[in-house]
C-alpha cells in the first residue's frame, strides 16, 4: 500500500512539475513575442521568470521579476548592444499569458542596461575628426583624432572626455587634450568636439539614468515605471 501511495505521490508531483514547466515556458513565450512585436526585433528576446515554483505566482497574477534579454537593439540608427531588461512586479493573469492576450500586462519598474560600443561613438564622432575611441589606462574614455591648428596644420591629438546624461542623449565633453610638439589649447576643440549621442531611452521605455565607461564600450543604465507591455513606450 505505501508503495502505490508513494508511486501516486510521485506521479502528482511529476505532473504538478510538468504543468508548471508548461505554463512557464508559454509565459516566457509571450511576453518575448510581445517585446519583439512592439520594438520589431529581428529575433526574440529571451525571457526567463525569477522565482520557483512559477504557478504559485501565476495564481495571484503578480511575478516578482521577469528577465528579458534582448541582445542587440538599434534606435535612430545607432545599434546598443547586451540590452537586457528586468521587469519587477508584472501584473499579467495566467489566463491572458497562456492564450496570447496582453492587453492587461503590466510591470510596476523596468530596469534596462546596454551597452554603446566604442565603434558606434567613433562613428558618430568620424565627421569631427576622430578616429577611433576606447577605455583609457586610468578608466576614463579616450578619444583620439586631429585638429587642423592655426599655421601649422593638422595636428594629432588625444582627448580625455566625460561622459554625461541629458534629455537629448548621452553628451561627450573634452575635458583634457594633448598633442605631440604642439600646445593644443582645451578652449580651440571643446566646441569642435563635444556631441551628444542621441540615445536618450532603451526598450520598454526605460529613461537613461547613469552612463560610464568599460572596456568594449559606454555601458548605459535607465529605468522606468508603470509600463504597459501591449505597446511600445
Amino acid at each position: 500500500m505505501r508503495k502505490v501511495l508513494l508511486v501516486l505521490l510521485v506521479l502528482v508531483l511529476a505532473g504538478a512539475f510538468g504543468a508548471d514547466r508548461f505554463a512557464e515556458s508559454r509565459a516566457e513565450a509571450e511576453i518575448a513575442r510581445q517585446v519583439a512585436v512592439q520594438y520589431r526585433l529581428t529575433n526574440e528576446p529571451a525571457v526567463s521568470f525569477g522565482g520557483f515554483p512559477f504557478l504559485t505566482q501565476a495564481l495571484s497574477g503578480k511575478y516578482d521579476s521577469v528577465d528579458v534579454a534582448i541582445g542587440d537593439y538599434t534606435d535612430q540608427g545607432i545599434t546598443l548592444q547586451d540590452v537586457d531588461v528586468r521587469l519587477e512586479g508584472l501584473n499579467a493573469p495566467l489566463a491572458d499569458l497562456v492564450n496570447g492576450d496582453s492587453s492587461s500586462l503590466t510591470a510596476d519598474r523596468a530596469v534596462a542596461s546596454a551597452v554603446i560600443p566604442y565603434g558606434v561613438v567613433q562613428k558618430q564622432l568620424a565627421a569631427r575628426g576622430v578616429t577611433s575611441v576606447s577605455q583609457s589606462a586610468d578608466g576614463n574614455v579616450l578619444a583620439k583624432g586631429t585638429y587642423q591648428a592655426p599655421i601649422i596644420g593638422e595636428v594629432p591629438i588625444d582627448l580625455i572626455v566625460s561622459l554625461k546624461v541629458t534629455a537629448k542623449g548621452v553628451a561627450i565633453v573634452p575635458e583634457k587634450v594633448t598633442a605631440v610638439g604642439v600646445q593644443v589649447p582645451l578652449a580651440a576643440v571643446k566646441d569642435m568636439f563635444t556631441y551628444t549621442i542621441p540615445i536618450a531611452g532603451l526598450p520598454l521605455g526605460a529613461k537613461i539614468t547613469a552612463v560610464s565607461p568599460v572596456a568594449d564600450g559606454l555601458r548605459v543604465t535607465g529605468e522606468a515605471t508603470n509600463i504597459p507591455l501591449d505597446r511600445a513606450v
